[in-house]
């Protein structure tokens, strides 16, 4: 039996585990159970809030108003989306106050995440629903700590953010039909782990959530009353651990008046130097130095531990495959140089049957032995040791063989649900081989399995991923945004010291120049569309006006005019197949004029220019081809004149460019050119046919639209699924 512990207050002292040195505090916890997965995670947030009485409080690095928190069962009385959800349990419940606290995130991560505007309209329907954005951090950092808090006497923390594409089972189910995004996309396997925490732990939670919220609103929000009406413990949660002692360990970068705090990788490195038999790892990442000379040395230990390390085969996206991926396989290199004995193996996780996938592996575990168990937010990465906000939790067993039991109990069934046996399994093995990796060398198989991973790199990308770049891919501090773009701009494409003056001179006053020629000369009157038509309709039957109806895109480019505008008012006036003739050719021209000025300015200059839209649109242009400029203009994430110029700073080539421009305008332009058409036929003949023409076309512009969005979401589907 593992619960029924109790520990006395002489058994605090730890061997691993000192507050103020590798962790910020060491609270009691009554209970504490780990939460394997996002359907076991997602239940029990939703049964816990629902038992709310007083406070919530909900740091994250992402949050999806639209999440489903169940999907096998639902709630008699409750919704299942968690922004219905929470706004019905603070609706019903008098005096309860809900604070969601959401990184105020890099642009870099516009097409994964909902907008602002988004958030507002979701979350702010009741006034005692308080949402922040947290941007209190350095230049380059996150805010990447997972913590709820439930009136201060329950507390979650790991790796699971209340976002989307997290949910799965222990299962893992190829093909799971419930595995689907809020817009129905669906998305590979996802393995994660949340822990659970009911009593002075979860206190001192509540404590970290509340300094974070002052940090950011300079407003103090007072501790939760203890509860008249019990604890909102997770119904159906089998405590794993009663009356143990819980350390909370964080990473906050230096900012402002506030210190460096470096707790998480201090633990880690305490920990894998007190490990004797084994040290088994989950990771999303690989990529700290420090952990590898930590692990490095151990291997080279004649009599040192086993090292396991669980890993995603490929993290998700070709930006990071082809960064923090060949910075993964440079460590990985290393351990496998360093293990002398034959003591360090790498697994992926893939399901079973003949669809087989990979597993995301997302979560963040160490165990070692059975004396210490790890869980939370921190990636064995630079940046989560000194950049990035982290929170772990770790629990010790310190000479208590219950606690050990339970520690051992977990790493069993993590390692049971990777090969597809029981826990009862893997522990039996344990025992009979006296080895961890012996029971998984001995427990894989076909199916559901762990499969070894290789380290490779592709030179190409090796000599690329170097020097400057690597240490800016991951960074240990805070990272200068000059240093950012000089680290990834070849010498001979940096301008000179006296052109780049020029450049910044012109940039400064041309925006000024335009502000005043728009409020105080007639220019701004023709931002109206009456006034651009009646502009246009002068030349309408002169030789020279497809000349002039060009001439207006290319200057219209050059001052970022809505091209939308200029294309109604094309075919306004030109009609509808000699408008959508001009508008085409109009609107590549100008897009070819402003790729071709963004080529000649620079990437620099036009990151002063774009500002934080070049970091929304580098996600999606670092893929460089034909359908990434496709997608960008069919789900556009920044102005015309932007897009056009980005693409020229960041080297696209010009056949992709076009083409995909060319395919991307097509539609939209055919669309306007059409239904300008059938508005004017309906206006003049206002017959039902006409207006049920008018109907049908908007139908097909519609469907067209979003077949075409589908279409682009299930290619980049695709390309995870076959990662």
């Amino acid at each position: 039996m593992i619960g029924g512990l109790f520990l006395n207050d002489d058994n605090t002292s730890s061997q691993i585990l000192k507050p103020g040195n590798n962790c910020w505090r060491l609270e009691r916890a009554n209970r504490a159970a780990f939460l394997v997965d996002g359907e076991a995670y997602f239940k029990a947030f939703h049964s816990a809030v629902e038992q709310a009485q007083h406070s919530i409080l909900i740091l994250g690095w992402d949050i999806n108003s639209q999440l489903r928190l169940l999907r096998d069962e639902s709630s008699d009385s409750l919704p299942e989306t968690l922004a219905d959800f929470l706004n019905n349990v603070v609706s019903r419940q008098r005096g309860l106050q809900v604070y969601i606290l959401c990184w105020d995130f890099a642009m870099i991560y516009a097409l994964e995440r909902e907008w602002l505007p988004i958030y507002r309209l979701s979350w702010r329907t009741h006034r005692r629903l308080h949402f922040e954005m947290d941007d209190q951090h350095p230049a380059g950092a996150s805010h990447h700590q997972k913590v709820v808090v439930i009136d201060n006497a329950v507390a979650f923390a790991g790796g699971f953010d209340l976002s989307k594409q997290r949910w799965d089972t222990p299962e893992h189910r190829p093909n799971d039909e419930r595995r689907i995004d809020p817009d129905g996309t669906p998305y590979p396997p996802f393995h994660d782990i949340q822990m659970v925490a009911e009593g002075p732990a979860a206190a001192a939670l509540g404590d970290l959530a509340r300094e974070r919220w002052y940090r950011v609103t300079g407003r103090r929000l007072p501790p939760s009353e203890t509860s008249n009406y019990g604890i909102p413990w997770p119904k159906r949660v089998a405590p794993d651990l009663e009356n143990v002692f819980i350390a909370i360990a964080r990473t906050e970068p230096q900012f402002k008046s506030y210190p460096e705090i470096r707790e998480v990788e201090r633990l880690y490195l305490d920990t894998i130097a007190a490990a004797q038999r084994f040290i088994y790892i989950e990771n999303q990442y690989l990529t700290a130095y420090q952990i590898k000379e930590a692990l490095a040395a151990r291997l080279q230990e004649p009599q040192g531990p086993e090292v396991v390390l669980i890993l995603p085969l490929e993290t998700n996206g070709w930006l990071e495959q082809n960064t923090m991926d060949i910075l993964r396989w440079r460590v990985l290199n290393g351990l496998y140089e360093a293990d002398q004995h034959d003591r360090l193996r790498v697994y992926y996780p893939v399901t079973s049957g003949p669809s087989s996938q990979c597993i995301m592996v997302h979560s963040k575990v160490l165990v070692v032995d059975e004396k210490l168990v790890r869980i939370g937010s921190s990636n064995l990465s630079n940046r989560s040791m000194g950049l990035d906000t982290e929170c772990d939790l770790a629990v010790e067993a310190n000479g208590n063989s219950s606690v050990a039991a339970a520690i051992a109990q977990f790493r069993n069934r993590l390692l049971g649900e990777h090969l597809g046996v029981k826990p009862q399994e893997v522990a039996q093995a344990v025992i009979q081989k006296g080895s961890l990796i012996a029971t998984i060398e001995g427990l894989r198989g076909p199916g559901r399995t762990l499969k070894k991973l290789e380290a490779h790199i592709s030179p190409k990308m090796d000599k690329w991923v170097s020097g400057t770049r690597a240490k800016i891919i991951d960074p240990e501090y805070a990272i200068d945004p000059d240093r950012l773009a000089d680290g990834f701009i070849p010498p001979e494409q940096r301008q000179s010291a006296s052109r780049q003056l020029l450049l910044r001179i012109f940039i400064f006053i041309i925006p000024f120049a335009l502000a005043a020629a728009w409020r105080w000369t007639p220019l701004g009157e023709w931002l109206d569309l009456q006034t651009l038509v009646n502009a246009a309709g002068k030349f309408k039957g002169s030789a020279g006006a497809p000349f002039f109806a060009i001439g207006i895109y290319l200057l219209a480019g050059l001052l970022a005019i809505p091209i939308t505008l200029l294309i109604i008012v094309t075919v306004l006036v030109f009609g509808s197949v000699t408008g959508f003739a001009y508008a085409l050719t109009g609107t590549m021209l100008s897009a070819i004029l402003t790729y071709s000025l963004g080529r000649l300015l620079g990437r620099r200059t036009i990151r002063r220019l774009a500002g934080k839209r070049l970091n929304q649109l580098s996600r999606r242009l670092a893929q460089q081809g034909i359908l990434t400029v496709l997608a960008v203009r069919l789900i556009p994430v920044a102005p015309f004149t932007v897009v056009n110029m980005v693409a020229g700073a960041s080297h696209i080539r010009f056949r992709d460019f076009t083409i995909g421009t060319l395919l991307g305008i097509i539609p939209g332009t055919l669309g306007i050119a059409l239904f300008i058409h059938q508005v004017i036929a309906a206006i003049r003949n206002p017959t039902p046919l006409t207006f049920g023409i008018l109907t049908a076309v908007l139908g097909i512009i519609a469907l067209g639209m979003l077949g075409i969005r589908w279409w682009l979401r299930k290619h980049d589907e695709t390309d995870v699924v076959k990662n």
